[in-house]
């Protein structure tokens, strides 16, 4: 079973990505990850990731592209994978279409943005030792200070309430053509053996809450062995 799994910053995806891939038995695929993997490798590919990354410039949708095909004809992700981070554009899903492998289910992970805002900039660190807490969900015993050391705690310049709603705005100027091209697919794909489907789930519960909504959702869509 091949999924894309997408959605905000903060909406959770890498912890329910985790649990389908446990459930199904197939690898998660991020690009970020990919991009790092062609580095180490030195090969052609990632010779060209290397310096375009040096350069300061973004990874070209081409060069993403023929990285995640060189990924998906690995041994591993014979039986399916998740993709997590691919396609973050629309001519990056018009070219996984082309490319002839079968997505069976999209997941769109829904979240209302001051949700996120609150989820993210929440978030304060201890930047010598690394723990991290959250205003809401896992406060330091004092506020502004760590627990173990009394030191002040810190904020990510990116997990600040602006650059969230920034990120955010950003995130949304880019998916909105995503959708609409996710929606075609699925449209003409109805009368294919293997019909895309493309879902969007709330987020906003537990995290035992979505996993349960995810592995249902999964079953209900598995493909039929031939």
């Amino acid at each position: 079973m091949n999924i894309i799994l997408f959605g905000p910053p903060g909406s959770g995806k890498g912890t329910q990505a985790q649990a389908i891939t446990e459930q199904l038995g197939i690898p998660q695929i991020a690009t970020g990850d990919m991009l790092r993997a062609a580095v180490r490798s030195g090969s052609e590919l990632g010779q060209a990731v290397e310096t375009v990354m040096a350069s300061g410039q973004l990874v070209s949708d081409a060069l993403i592209i023929a990285l995640v095909n060189e990924r998906l004809a690995a041994s591993d992700c014979q039986q399916g994978c998740l993709l997590d981070g691919f396609p973050r554009t629309a001519a990056q899903a018009e070219a996984l279409r082309d490319s002839g492998i079968p997505i069976d289910l999209v997941i769109n992970f829904q979240v209302p943005d001051e949700e996120i805002v609150m989820r993210l900039s929440g978030r304060w660190i201890d930047s010598e030792s690394g723990r991290t807490y959250h205003t809401r969900y896992s406060p330091p015993k004092v506020a502004g200070i760590d627990d173990v050391s009394g030191r002040p705690l810190t904020q990510r310049p990116d997990d600040t309430p602006d650059t969230v709603r920034a990120r955010l705005a950003v995130y949304h100027e880019t998916t909105n053509a995503l959708v609409r091209c996710f929606a075609d697919w699925e449209a003409a794909s109805q009368a294919e053996v293997r019909p895309l489907r493309y879902v969007v789930v709330s987020a906003t519960g537990s995290i035992d809450v979505v996993r349960s909504e995810l592995s249902s959702l999964i079953e209900a869509h598995r493909p039929v062995a031939d």
